[in-house]
């Protein structure tokens, strides 16, 4: 095994996680290894390890908590369960945490997310690139994983969903929303398993759609981003007359919003109304100019409604790991992405799309009005969604468009994340992929028409 091993980990150590093919790529030999140098790693005592409905997940999260267990970590395996289910074990039991999931990758594909006590992530540079490294020196050496003097860990059961549940809904004042009917698309994820355990009690009308768990995906790609995938959600609310529409991913971690006509509701939207939310909680406690953060892809409205509310926005780059190092610098007390990822200083600072959708539900019941009222405060611009385009030199591209935009009256550029280049009432962000020759584009002007000129004249310059 070892030297196979060895030689394909380059391509399935990601930058915040672990993640390929079953089981040519990942196997429960390798999990197993990838357990032991993760207790290695953290040095800890004790760690949790749960699973999503893949096939293939339960096989090789027992391997994992097996190699865990036999450096001398105590073993807490919760089972099946929620990205963000895992990340309240690891909150609330502080211990590290792994998570077997490939989200809304197909069927054939398994990963790992790993986290470190108190939910604090774990990528490249924070141990993720030690973890790798060990384990290609174990599975190429021919006696595999060293001994060690620690005695062998136990493996123990623990249901933490109901806990889970709890302490969501306890960040939450649900107790006076008035009755809502809500269709929610778990996507044959994980939203089938936690989505009944929370919303349990409420008046809720829930229309579940696709909750039988199923790693295979019978019915559409449990990846909401994808607009796609959001169809059989809007057809099912316009047809039930539903309040609101809710969209898990396949680990149950994002969360997309519908509106009661079937549309979908930006995820800059939902960013700016739990923002208003959280800021009016922090500054209730006496907290002066709350943070919120936003990554540079969400609508410019975000920091313009947290400023409004009373709070301070900090704008980072795309990507969890970018988010959650701002938060823990600025003790911020909420951040959105684009992509649907919501984090919470109440939730370890992690993300987790079902205490996003606690907000929306506890907003929207709390007045009279539909979904739509409630949210056109916070969709100041129109927008163009993510545009990615192959090309065969993306520096070179980027640098054509710059030129095109430079001396332009009222023209600004930086360069936090890609190229953003902005003027008086509109403004967009070219960012290469990391992993593809790709250039992904997003643009957000005034109106429509704006977007649409701006998107013909760029893709003009990345594209021919």
């Amino acid at each position: 095994m070892g030297e196979n091993v060895s030689r394909d980990l380059s391509a399935i150590v990601k930058a915040y996680d672990v993640r390929g093919t079953v089981p040519d790529q990942l196997d429960a030999d390798l999990a197993r290894v990838f357990g032991a140098a993760f207790a290695t790693v953290t040095a800890a005592h004790a760690v949790t390890v749960g699973h999503d409905m893949r096939p293939s997940s339960p096989e090789l999260a027992r391997a994992f908590a097996e190699g865990a267990a036999g450096r001398g970590a105590d073993v807490v395996e919760i089972g099946l369960c929620s990205t963000d289910q895992l990340y309240y074990a690891s909150g609330s039991l502080d211990m590290p945490g792994a998570m077997f999931t490939a989200s809304h990758n197909p069927a054939r594909y398994n990963g790992i997310k790993l986290c470190r006590a108190g939910a604090a992530p774990i990528g490249q540079d924070t141990g993720l690139a030690d973890i790798r490294a060990l384990v290609e020196q174990w599975t190429s050496a021919p006696a595999g994983i060293p001994p060690t003097d620690r005695p062998a860990g136990t493996l123990t059961r623990r249901d933490t969903l109901g806990d889970y549940a709890t302490h969501l809904r306890s960040l939450v004042d649900l107790s006076a929303i008035r009755p809502l009917k809500v269709v929610v698309d778990a996507g044959n994820g994980m939203g089938g398993h936690t989505v009944p355990a929370v919303l349990e009690g409420l008046p809720l009308d829930v229309v579940p759609l696709y909750f039988e768990l199923d790693g295979s995906f019978p019915n559409h790609e449990a990846n909401p981003l994808d607009p796609e995938n959001l169809r059989d959600l809007q057809a099912e609310v316009r047809r039930t007359g539903a309040d609101i529409g809710l969209a898990f991913d396949g680990d149950a971690d994002r969360c997309f919003v519908v509106d009661e006509t079937g549309e979908a509701v930006s995820p800059s939207a939902i960013t700016a109304l739990v923002a208003v939310r959280e800021i009016a909680r922090a500054r209730a406690a006496g907290e002066d100019k709350p943070t919120v953060i936003h990554n540079l892809i969400t609508s410019r409205g975000v920091p313009e409604i947290v400023l409004a509310s009373g709070g301070k926005p900090v704008r980072t780059r795309v990507g969890h790991s970018f988010i959650k190092a701002e938060m823990a610098r600025t003790g911020a007390v909420f951040g959105g992405e684009h992509s649907a990822h919501y984090y919470f200083r109440d939730f370890w600072k992690a993300d987790t799309g079902m205490l996003a959708a606690l907000h929306v539900l506890a907003a929207l019941g709390e007045q009279p009005e539909p979904l739509t009222r409630l949210v056109a405060d916070y969709q100041r611009y129109a927008s163009s969604g993510e545009i990615n385009s192959t090309v065969d030199d993306q520096t070179a591209r980027t640098a054509a468009v710059r030129a095109a935009y430079t001396g332009r009256d009222g023209v600004t550029f930086d360069e936090l994340d890609g190229l953003t280049v902005s003027g008086p009432d509109w403004w967009f962000n070219l960012r290469p992929s990391n992993t593809e020759p790709l250039l992904r584009l997003n643009i957000e002007a005034a109106d429509a028409a704006a977007v649409a000129a701006i998107r013909e004249e760029v893709l003009a310059l990345v594209r021919d």
